[in-house]
């Protein structure tokens, strides 16, 4: 606790500073029950490179795949870090999505990026058997598109249109 006296969220503590801990590079990280990656997360799977947004996550995303309930140890903590690792984001079975960035900014693009990729993926998936793109596309595609300074820069127009919406937001 950095500053006020309200209760502190015992679970997001056991999870958060344990990827503090282990990711010294970590500034952010983003982590919610959102409703596509809550659902893509039941299948126990990666998201597949099927479009570019998705590709800002080929080969960096990881999967935690041992759903043991809520999270209030720190060692729970420490296993999901290790399933995060060196990646951007992981995929939490059975509970969500969790984006890490060197910001503020890439931590929340990389989490809304994921949530709209899961969404995209179960769509394609009930409406058939959705094309993947090759390796070395989806290689390229994510070198192009999912550095940290892309996932900065993507979220600027979010971060503009907050602030002009809502100018007293911070306050």
């Amino acid at each position: 606790m950095v500053e006020g006296d309200q209760p502190l969220n015992g679970a997001a503590f056991a999870i958060h500073s344990e990827i503090h801990n282990a990711r010294p590079d970590v500034v952010a990280a983003a982590h919610a029950h959102s409703v596509y990656g809550k659902t893509w997360s039941t299948l126990g799977r990666l998201l597949d490179p099927i479009t570019q947004d998705a590709c800002q996550f080929y080969n960096d995303h990881g999967l935690f795949d041992d759903f043991t309930g809520v999270v209030y140890a720190t060692e729970e903590g420490q296993r999901i870090a290790k399933a995060l690792g060196h990646y951007k984001a992981v995929i939490l079975r059975n509970h969500g999505l969790l984006t890490v960035g060197q910001s503020v900014d890439s931590a929340a693009w990389w989490f809304i990026t994921m949530e709209r990729s899961c969404q995209a993926q179960l769509m394609a998936e009930a409406a058939g058997k959705p094309i993947p793109i090759d390796k070395k596309h989806a290689m390229l595609t994510a070198e192009q598109t999912g550095t940290e300074y892309e996932g900065w820069l993507s979220f600027q127009p979010l971060w503009e249109k907050l602030q002009k919406e809502q100018p007293d937001f911070l306050d």
